[in-house]
């Protein structure tokens, strides 16, 4: 993956947990569909996986291929201990 690509994740990664009030009101808010540790990760990854996609076009000028993909999700399971502890 680009070396610039991957700092942007890392840098998403660090303000999902520097802002972990912000994420437990949201997933809070949406407690009535589901507040499993589960939803509350996807919600989590789902941030982080837009900021991929977007950072992908933004700094590549194109969308990620499957390579970079698979790349993301070993940085994604590398990072679940991390995420899990949020809330």
């Amino acid at each position: 993956m680009d070396k610039i690509l991957m700092e942007k994740l890392k840098q998403k990664v660090h303000e999902s947990i520097s802002n972990k009030e912000e994420l437990r009101q949201l997933v809070q808010s949406l407690s009535n569909i589901d507040d499993s540790k589960s939803f509350a990760l996807g919600i989590i990854v789902g941030r982080i996986y837009n900021a991929f996609y977007y950072q992908t076009k933004r700094i590549l000028n194109r969308e990620p291929t499957e390579s970079e993909f698979k790349e993301f999700l070993e940085f994604i399971k590398s990072k679940k201990s991390e995420l899990v502890d949020l809330w």
